[in-house]
């Protein structure tokens, strides 16, 4: 039997320009938030800890709240431990949260569109992917609690 090796990733969407890629195993969960509020909440109990929420969409205008069901989505981060703080979130903003196996797909890197908080950026089935510095972020949201 041929096992190969599998490659899932989470394509996260927070803005209208910008889509994470992120391992599976990198998220604690994708919370379902029910509000009435159409911007994400810039902080989030979840299970007995308060998340920080970051937020890359609110300029651009790219939706977070779904108004059908009066809800947006919250993608969980575990976070490194000894670097401040246990879990972070990010508000998914749009159309194109998926998990798939890049293992078997051809992917372009495009380090010229690299973002500032990026480690690398590739091309996926179309969609401009960003690898985010998940290290750096926490580490921000740690010195700013």
């Amino acid at each position: 039997m041929n096992e190969k090796a599998r490659r899932w990733c989470v394509l996260i969407p927070c803005s209208s320009a910008e889509t994470w890629a992120v391992p599976q195993n990198c998220l604690g969960e994708i919370l379902t938030v029910h509000t009435e509020s159409v911007a994400p909440p810039a902080r989030l109990d979840w299970r007995g800890e308060t998340l920080q929420v970051m937020d890359f969409g609110a300029d651009d205008g790219s939706p977070w709240r779904d108004p059908s069901r009066g809800a947006g989505l919250v993608a969980v981060f575990l976070g490194l431990r000894g670097e401040g703080c246990a879990y972070w979130g990010i508000a998914v903003r749009g159309e194109g949260l998926r998990v798939v196996d890049l293992a078997d797909e051809a992917l372009e890197d495009v380090p010229e569109q690299l973002s500032d908080h990026a480690a690398a950026a590739f091309r996926f089935n179309g969609v401009l992917c960003q690898v985010p510095d998940l290290d750096g972020f926490q580490k921000q949201i740690a010195v700013n609690r």
